[in-house]
């Protein structure tokens, strides 16, 4: 970028209100020829006015949408190989290379999902009983699950309006039994890094990132995933990047590298183990089976190729409509660690509360407009199998100890994250979105949201 020339937000600010929205009606004129930004006091479709598309518009996972002859020519070549099991110098280990590289990391291991990937990492930083791991109230199964399998013990912190883990309240939660973090990323958004990671530092705790929501996503010019001692990620359906299922661990740390490999297979080191660390340092030990599959890591190498593109095109239209839509009065969107690096899969707004948010999202819709509420996670807390600790057995350890049984989960323990997932909704927005569509999204929401407002 030419340090001369402003940046959008800086070219915007710089005209002030008034002539930002001037600018911004002439840019919709050029999406979509003829449209003009809708006046507050036009009648809603949900109120029997006429819809901003008659035609509903939706997005579906990402990956799938870009599916060519790439992947089929990758996985063409593992059948015609009649080897779909890891072995040196197979797609698995391509993928590997290529990814690590892509992410500016040292290594990386294909497994076959972003749980068990997890698993892996908890083995790789000996995560087990007597220890605390923190984890952000919202967030998947999978994050709490891995801790409670490892037998050490589930601590909730409250999140942010970034609908990542509150930076403040993870500190809060610290003892002297904590010996990691979880880190998500969640649905496209950035977590602030640089707070966390002085805070792990300062109170000398394991930083695990869980980026499976937000592949791709950077943050200060890093990928998100690389910045704590590990990283993991899936490749399930609705990731950047699928192929239907798969994950993935990262990491710079040769030492939590081989405790994952070893995790990951059986205990061994021998199956296209990374060869810049010859074979290992460490002894086998009790571990599992999650390798990944050639016809998996076939789909990937395809997929990878496409992540850049794919991200660029969600942030983009992304920018567009948030672009489109600050100068509504009052309007707050979702914080983000870094606006630029975030994948901006949904543009979230703040509507105050639940049923005004309810009520926003309803109307959308009613214009033809995909438009979603934060999702793809679980107010962990207020599980009914989280709040009464249900394990595989009565005397599984996370639980025993005196801090396990005075801990209290349920609903009242993360009122804050609740608070902050009610009130916030807006368009989902996706990668093959025309100037047309991104010109309809932008009039649409101004359309209902000046409605509300009015009201």
């Amino acid at each position: 970028m030419n340090p001369l020339l402003p940046t959008r937000r800086q070219f915007l600010e710089s005209l002030g209100a008034l002539g930002a929205a001037a600018w911004l009606g002439s840019r919709l004129s050029s999406w979509a020829a003829g449209a003009e930004l809708p006046a507050a006091e036009e009648r809603l479709a949900i109120d029997g006015g006429p819809p901003v598309r008659k035609q509903q518009l939706s997005t579906g996972p990402y990956g799938p949408q870009f599916y060519d002859e790439e992947e089929k020519r990758e996985l063409i070549e593992v059948i015609d190989s009649r080897n779909p099991f890891r072995h040196p110098g197979g797609k698995i280990a391509q993928f590997e290379r290529e990814y690590a590289k892509h992410l500016g990391v040292r290594y990386a291991i294909g497994v076959t999902s972003g749980t068990t990937a997890l698993y892996a990492a908890m083995a790789a930083l000996e995560i087990g009983p007597g220890d605390e791991v923190i984890c952000p109230a919202w967030n998947w199964y999978a994050d709490y699950d891995a801790i409670v399998l490892c037998g050490a013990l589930p601590v909730f912190a409250e999140i942010d309006e970034s609908f990542g883990i509150d930076p403040d309240e993870l500190e809060r939660q610290i003892t002297p039994r904590t010996k990691a973090v979880i880190v998500a990323h969640l649905q496209g958004g950035i977590c602030d890094m640089d707070r966390i990671m002085q805070i792990a530092a300062k109170h000398k705790i394991r930083v695990l990132e869980d980026f499976a929501q937000c592949v791709g996503g950077k943050y200060k010019g890093k990928y998100v995933g690389t910045m704590g001692d590990i990283g993991i990620n899936s490749f399930q359906l609705s990731k950047t990047i699928t192929s239907g299922e798969g994950g993935a661990v990262v990491t710079n740390d040769p030492l939590l590298y081989e405790r994952a490999f070893r995790f990951h297979d059986v205990g061994q080191v021998g199956r296209c183990f990374n060869e810049s660390i010859g074979n290992g340092v460490l002894q086998a030990f009790a571990s599992c089976n999650f390798r990944m599959s050639e016809l998996t890591a076939a789909v990937l190498r395809a997929q990878l190729r496409k992540l850049e593109t794919i991200c660029q095109a969600v942030r983009s239209n992304f920018r567009k409509v948030r672009e489109g839509l600050a100068d509504l009065p009052g309007i707050k969107f979702r914080k983000t660690g870094d606006l630029d690096g975030d994948l901006g899969q949904v543009v979230f707004i703040d509507l105050g509360n639940r049923k005004r948010r309810d009520q926003f999202l309803r109307a959308l819709r009613a214009e033809g407009i995909s438009a979603v509420g934060p999702g793809g996670s679980v107010i962990l807390p207020a599980d009914t199998r989280i709040e009464q600790k249900r394990t595989i057995h009565p005397d599984w350890p996370s639980f025993r100890s005196p801090r396990g049984q005075q801990i209290q989960y349920g609903a009242a323990s993360c009122p804050r994250t609740i608070d902050i997932l009610n009130r916030f909704g807006g368009p989902a927005i996706g990668p093959k979105y025309t100037d047309t569509d991104v010109a309809d999204i932008i009039k649409a929401v101004r359309k209902v949201y000046l409605a509300l407002h009015k009201a």
